[in-house]
């Protein structure tokens, strides 16, 4: 259900209105393809994939939700080369070529006639809300992605739902840098062996690890002599893989115990239609992911708070 996920935080403040209650509001932006003109469209869809289905979905007390965007793909290639013939036209015609302000009206009408006949793409995003920890998961880590589905979220709910980022006491590139000095992950987690290190001044020096021991004198050497850790393989209590970056965002998630049960038919709990299976799935990714979110955020100290003072990105590791 997630392949990666960026994390946010909800605010105190906002009182859970019931599912029934975040359907209707969601029904206000439900997904209508894109006009002929237009070059984007977002909307909510059913996120168990049936046609007219709820919008907000509870398995566990865990909120389910999908946005839906589509956009026309106009090359930018074939836009310029019908402005240079329209160009050519007029200065064939003209003696002179069109330039400026009359440059950007023809490329802006070439657009407009093109638009119709491009062809449209579509993508879905899980968007999963846990109102008990009040954290707002999106299974994206691209912030263009992330700033259009909250701001999907705050016009659906009428700017009711405040959202933030969530942040930590210890920032999470400090954190992966005393973890591979100490040689010790934290509590539920052990390090895997992909890793990126860049040193912070303006050299931009970058080391990158893939399938090595990140216990190498060598790794440790390259952070003590100042390179933090920018990505990071984890795995959680042998159940999520995942890839921690500096940013607090988890790429490449992989649960090789619910692959592995996929591939057996679901160790004896196969599922009876769609339905139970989304609903088997959901219960536990997020089940899972809800635990690993709670470890994660106390490695890193806990949570630096709305009104607390900031983020402490706490000391940099220092040489033994």
């Amino acid at each position: 259900m997630f392949k990666s996920l960026t994390c946010l935080r909800v605010a105190d403040t906002w009182a859970h209105p019931g599912v029934p209650a975040l359907d209707e509001q969601l029904s206000r932006r439900i997904f209508h393809p894109c006009g002929p003109t237009e070059r984007l469209r977002a909307g909510w869809v059913p996120p168990r994939g049936a046609a007219h289905g709820p919008l907000a979905e509870s398995v566990g007390g865990q909120v389910l939700m999908k946005l839906r965007v589509e956009s026309r793909l106009l090359p930018a290639s074939a836009v310029r080369q019908e402005v240079e013939l329209r160009l050519d036209a007029i200065e064939d015609e003209t003696g002179r070529r069109p330039r400026g302000k009359r440059k950007k009206e023809l490329k802006e009408q070439v657009e407009h006639e093109l638009l119709p006949r491009a062809f449209t793409r579509q993508g879905e995003t899980l968007v999963w809300l846990d109102p008990q920890a009040r954290r707002l998961v999106i299974g994206t880590t691209t912030s263009r992605l992330r700033d259009l589905i909250t701001t999907e979220l705050s016009e659906a709910f009428d700017g009711t739902l405040p959202i933030a980022p969530l942040h930590t006491a210890l920032s999470p590139s400090v954190a992966m840098g005393h973890w591979l000095l100490d040689g010790e992950a934290p509590a539920g987690f052990t390090v895997d062996q992909d890793c990126v290190l860049r040193a912070p001044d303006d050299s931009r020096a970058t080391v990158r690890y893939a399938r090595h021991r990140l216990d190498h004198a060598q790794v440790v050497e390259h952070v003590r002599e100042g390179k933090l850790p920018l990505q990071l393989a984890l795995t959680w209590a042998d159940r999520v893989s995942c890839l921690l970056t500096d940013g607090m965002h988890l790429k490449r998630l992989q649960f090789p115990e619910l692959e592995s049960e996929g591939a057996q038919g679901g160790s004896g709990r196969r599922a009876s239609g769609k339905d139970d299976a989304f609903d088997a799935n959901a219960a536990l990714v997020t089940g899972d992911l809800r635990r690993l979110l709670g470890d994660l955020i106390e490695a890193l100290g806990g949570e630096a708070l709305p009104g607390s003072p900031g983020v402490a990105s706490g000391p940099a590791p220092q040489p033994s």
